[in-house]
């Protein structure tokens, strides 16, 4: 990882591919992730991590299969959440958002279990910055 601070605007102006992260950072063992998304993701779960989100700009929505039944979080710009390890769940932007994720090094986007993947979601543990 760089010793410099990184730009969020120009490393998302550094990539166009949706679901597809890159990573800007490390903390500890968790890398820092940056994701341009729109449309929707795959039902996915992560069973031994939490699943940090916040949004930089636009709104994502994360569908949650919970014991109690499914719901969904909105989330717009500014806003957090964790999905809680061991939960099934399926992010999905209505519009072009940016969003920056914590996860442990080597965490695949696509969890632990997953529906199929589809072609426009890059199954990886991160890109470097370009």
């Amino acid at each position: 990882m760089t010793s410099q601070p990184v730009s969020l605007a120009h490393a998302l102006a550094s990539f166009a591919e949706r679901w597809s992260p890159r990573i800007v950072t490390a903390v500890n063992d968790y890398d820092v992730r940056i994701a341009k998304v729109e449309g929707e993701h795959v039902w996915h779960v992560h069973d031994h991590t939490d699943e940090f989100f916040l949004v930089l700009d636009g709104e994502l929505r994360i569908a949650l299969r919970e014991p109690a039944g499914e719901r969904t979080v909105v989330l717009p710009a500014g806003s957090v959440f964790t999905v809680p390890r061991g939960t099934e769940h399926k992010p999905y932007a209505p519009a072009p958002t940016a969003i920056l994720m914590f996860e442990p090094t080597g965490t695949l986007t696509v969890g632990d279990r997953h529906d199929e993947v589809p072609d426009h979601v890059d199954a990886t543990t991160g890109h470097a910055l370009g």
